[in-house]
């Protein structure tokens, strides 16, 4: 839906099944029913993922024709994508896979023009439209100084054949599209600033001859083509984890010249303690969270400011005695209108700073709740699906107001 502060959506990669037939019967049985919730009386843009299998077969003319006549019938249109998931994401183990095949592979470049190519047939007019992906790949995949940069570089030459392509489909239709990668714990980049250093230092030291010589324009041009259509995805949830401060981010990529072309709208786990009494409490707070499907990255913070990286948090939960930690955070998407899980929190707070920023800035038109992780919460959160999407949706709705307000 179209706020005051961008397109609103939430992310379909919460709905099981990686078949286009079965997907698509799990949007049409959620999607239309959170419309009427949260916005009956206007169109509502949808967040989609789709599968390497989906894309696939959702290229056909007639499922795609099928797709477009339901989403205007519907009072519905897409904008946004999640093309970070190439396979399997639920009900099998996902872990680092999410990242495979990652940018080095052809396939990963083939999968995400394919999304592009679905996406420009959607897209409305007048509209940019954008899909979200894997920041290059695994980082621990990568184990020798050279491996990382040769993966680097190969990683980056497929993003800037993406771009060249996006620029061409600018050219032919007025669609502006962009590929906004996700920086996220144990990724190549993990960071906000690890992803402005990438910008700067490898996409457009690369991109620029390389665009320059193929479409025979000059380095500037080729400079803003890459600016254009190569954008940062900012994921609250994994920015909150690393303890990353939100305004200076966003910030520093206003004053680059780096735009964001999706906020993702999401939250992790917390936990304060500095005794060994509250410590034990967390850590089996924490066991409730620790999952065979998805990495759940953990940060720890030390009381001196050190961070302490986990991959998994079986590992993190396996040193919770470690001296001086006094808080740990955890790549666990909860439910965004929560924020006291008992012993455990959310970084509910810091959604709130980047609406807030937002507001202020409108430095993106697009925003996406992306909670996936509903079939794997504990218990008592489990709630029903679209009563749960739907008290996000008016959770983000609500925050939008209160902090646009106070402008």
């Amino acid at each position: 839906m179209l706020t005051s502060s961008g397109h609103l959506t939430y992310c379909t990669n919460i709905h099981a099944g990686e078949s286009w037939p079965d997907h698509f019967r799990a949007i049409r049985d959620n999607f239309p029913v959170i419309k009427r919730n949260c916005s009956p009386d206007t169109p509502m843009g949808m967040g989609l993922r789709l599968s390497n299998e989906a894309s696939e077969y959702l290229m056909a003319e007639a499922p795609l024709q099928e797709f477009r006549e339901w989403l205007t019938q519907n009072g519905l249109y897409v904008f946004t994508m999640n093309g970070f998931p190439y396979g399997g994401f639920h009900r099998t183990r996902v872990k680092e896979q999410v990242h495979a095949p990652d940018w080095t592979t052809p396939e990963r470049r083939s999968y995400t023009l394919r999304l592009f190519d679905i996406l420009q047939q959607l897209l409305p007019q007048g509209m940019e439209g954008g899909v979200s992906t894997s920041p290059l790949g695994y980082r621990h995949l990568y184990n020798t100084p050279e491996s990382a940069a040769a993966a680097r570089r190969q990683a980056t030459l497929h993003i800037i054949e993406v771009a060249q392509e996006l620029s061409a489909i600018a050219y032919r239709t007025g669609k502006v599209l962009h590929l906004d990668i996700e920086p996220e714990p144990d990724g190549m980049m993990e960071t906000g600033q690890e992803f402005i250093d990438w910008f700067e230092q490898d996409l457009l030291v690369m991109g620029r001859p390389f665009l320059a010589g193929n479409l025979s324009i000059d380095e500037s041009q080729s400079e803003q083509i890459l600016r254009d259509h190569i954008r940062l995805c900012y994921d609250v949830c994994h920015f909150a984890i690393g303890f990353e401060p939100h305004e200076q981010i966003i910030t520093r990529c206003s004053e680059k010249g780096i735009r964001i072309g999706k906020i993702q709208i999401s939250a992790a786990l917390k936990a304060s303690a500095k005794t060994a009494i509250a410590k034990e409490a967390v850590k089996e707070a924490f066991r409730a969270y620790d999952e065979p499907v998805y990495l759940h990255q953990v940060v720890a913070r030390t009381g001196d400011g050190r961070l302490l990286r986990y991959p998994d948090m079986s590992f993190a939960i396996a040193d919770f005695d470690q001296p001086g930690i006094e808080q740990w955070r955890a790549h666990f998407h909860v439910p965004v209108f929560l924020e006291d899980f008992g012993v455990l929190q959310s970084t509910q707070s810091e959604i709130s700073e980047v609406l807030a920023l937002q507001n202020q800035r409108k430095f993106t038109s697009h925003l996406e709740i992306e909670t996936y992780t509903w079939e794997i919460l504990p218990e008592p959160l489990k709630l029903p699906m679209q009563e749960s999407i739907t008290r996000e949706l008016n959770w983000v709705i609500e925050e939008l107001k209160k902090t646009d307000s106070k402008r």
